[in-house]
């Protein structure tokens, strides 16, 4: 015999006592697990401003990624996320029905692809880090970077969490390539099984590409991009203890940074050993990037098709003389972050300081003239904002700048956007779909106020962004985290899940209150 059901017939239920403790730790456990993806399928749709089958920009200024100089009064059509035509305004034809938005004034590039990239915030000058992830893809869609592939992962399982959100359309972001943990060495021997090993751990993961990082030894290098090739992902490097030109006989992919954390110039240099980081870039603003040494690094680089990361955002950061703040940062961070980022600001431009900043004032420069003579070469160079140092660098708003460095290195604004879109693309394998903008490709188009070509530094004019043909408004993607970049993201959700389920607790003791109160006497 069966136990009975608690009620006889539906419209008529004996009342049970229900145990208080067991219901709301049933509901705090259900809070905790469920309210950031609650949040983010509000937030899914919040940034939108521009949907339609078809959208026809018209009237622009047009710089399409591939290094071509940029041309006048264009039209663009997005026919269901893709570049339907594209050509000049008095003979595209716009369809009929399509939304028209006529955009005198602006300027047209493809998305951006940032190619080292971080979700995470780097606090006490450097010396911490606290999770970014849905702040920051924010901040790159903002600035009109559709695609990264971050530079290394603190937190695989979130940064892979985080592009499956902005995959499935729940939280506003660029696309999105994980790179691994940093694989930076096993101790005083080479322990090349562990690295391989390693590589095939985070593969199984969702890592897309492998992070190898100053510790890691030749042995070790060799073996994670022999084990990461195997598995068909690529293998950057902010290397140390092994040079560039060793690095690139192991058939590493990518060199993150350039010259400057480049060691094998350094008189001291060990094998397998890192030299001191600021005796290496004292060395460095020494070096003659013309002579023959440095002609033939380039050259093997470029013969064995390795690609080279552009970060000058980052480095410039360490000269305060010339670097200041983005009147942005201070939105975006909280109080305290911004507090601090200051306090490390003026710190770094006091006389202790000085020859530190003059140093890699000089530095910068040597890093633009390599970078300049490794594109002459035929290498290809790509950028990234690395949002990482002492704080002041932060996603998009570093990306943006990185343009406005390119250009005062000595590329034009079309060969900055190019280095900073297509050939970011390209080394991703997205060449085909984005990158530049051409008829058949996605619909990643950012929407630029003024003329580019006549002066990069409007770059910082973002409107639009397209992404896959959506547009979103950059200025309320940028205001949806003021005052939050510089706190655990982490903690920030668990805080709004206990205030849940905190007002949950206060809701049903003040019904159970009421009840008490207006019970009928018996």
């Amino acid at each position: 015999m069966t136990d009975s059901p608690p009620h006889a017939t539906p419209d008529r239920r004996p009342v049970r006592p229900r145990p208080a403790a067991p219901c709301l730790a049933a509901l705090i456990a259900l809070t905790l697990t469920i309210q950031p993806a609650c949040l983010s399928r509000r937030a899914a749709d919040e940034f939108v401003r521009v949907r339609a089958p078809v959208v026809a920009l018209t009237g622009v200024a047009l710089i399409d990624g591939t290094g071509a100089p940029a041309r006048r009064d264009q039209t663009l059509v997005i026919e269901h996320g893709r570049i339907k035509e594209l050509g000049d305004a008095g003979s595209t034809r716009v369809p009929e029905g399509a939304l028209v938005l006529d955009l005198p004034g602006r300027t047209i590039i493809p998305g951006l692809v940032g190619m080292h990239e971080h979700l995470f915030y780097a606090v006490n000058g450097g010396d911490g880090y606290v999770n970014a992830g849905t702040a920051f893809a924010r901040l790159y869609l903002a600035c009109g970077v559709t695609t990264i592939r971050t530079g290394g992962a603190l937190d695989l399982p979130g940064d892979v969490k985080l592009k499956e959100a902005i995959d499935a359309g729940g939280e506003p972001g660029p696309r999105v390539f994980v790179t691994s943990p940093y694989l930076n060495g096993y101790g005083e021997r080479a322990d090349a099984e562990r690295a391989a090993r390693d590589v095939e751990t985070w593969a199984g993961q969702g890592a897309t590409s492998v992070k190898a990082y100053a510790g890691l030894k030749r042995a070790e290098l060799a073996a994670a991009v022999a084990a990461a090739h195997r598995r068909g992902l690529k293998v950057t490097g902010h290397l140390c203890a092994v040079g560039f030109r060793e690095a690139a006989a192991t058939g590493i992919d990518n060199l993150e940074h350039g010259l400057l954390v480049n060691t094998e110039f350094f008189p001291r240099k060990e094998p397998d050993a890192c030299p001191d980081f600021n005796a290496n870039v004292s060395e460095l603003t020494r070096l003659d990037v013309d002579g023959a040494p440095v002609r033939q690094t380039i050259r093997e680089l470029v013969e064995r098709r390795v690609a080279v990361t552009s970060t000058l955002a980052v480095f410039e950061s360490f000269a305060p003389q010339r670097f200041s703040l983005d009147p942005r940062v201070e939105t975006v961070l909280t109080p305290e972050a911004y507090a601090r980022c200051r306090g490390e600001l003026s710190r770094r431009s006091t006389a202790e300081w000085r020859n530190a900043s003059e140093m890699w004032a000089a530095a910068l420069k040597k890093e633009m003239q390599f970078e300049r003579s490794f594109v002459r070469a035929g290498g290809t160079l790509l950028a990234g904002a690395d949002p990482t140092g002492w704080g002041g660098v932060l996603a998009g708003f570093g990306d943006q700048r990185n343009l406005e460095l390119l250009v005062e290195a000595g590329f034009t604004p079309e060969e900055a956007v190019r280095i900073s879109s297509a050939n970011g693309a390209e080394f991703l394998g997205e060449a085909g779909r984005v990158g530049t903008l051409a008829v058949g490709k996605q619909a990643d188009v950012v929407v630029v106020r003024g003329d580019l070509a006549a002066d990069i530094r409007n770059i910082r004019n973002v409107e639009i962004v397209f992404k896959e043909g959506v547009g979103y408004d950059s200025a309320k993607l940028v205001a949806s985290v003021h005052g939050r970049v510089g706190a655990d993201e982490r903690r920030w959700w668990l805080n709004a899940a206990w205030a849940v389920a905190a007002a949950a607790l206060v809701f049903l003791l003040l019904r159970r209150l009421l009840r008490l109160l207006t019970r009928r006497p018996r």
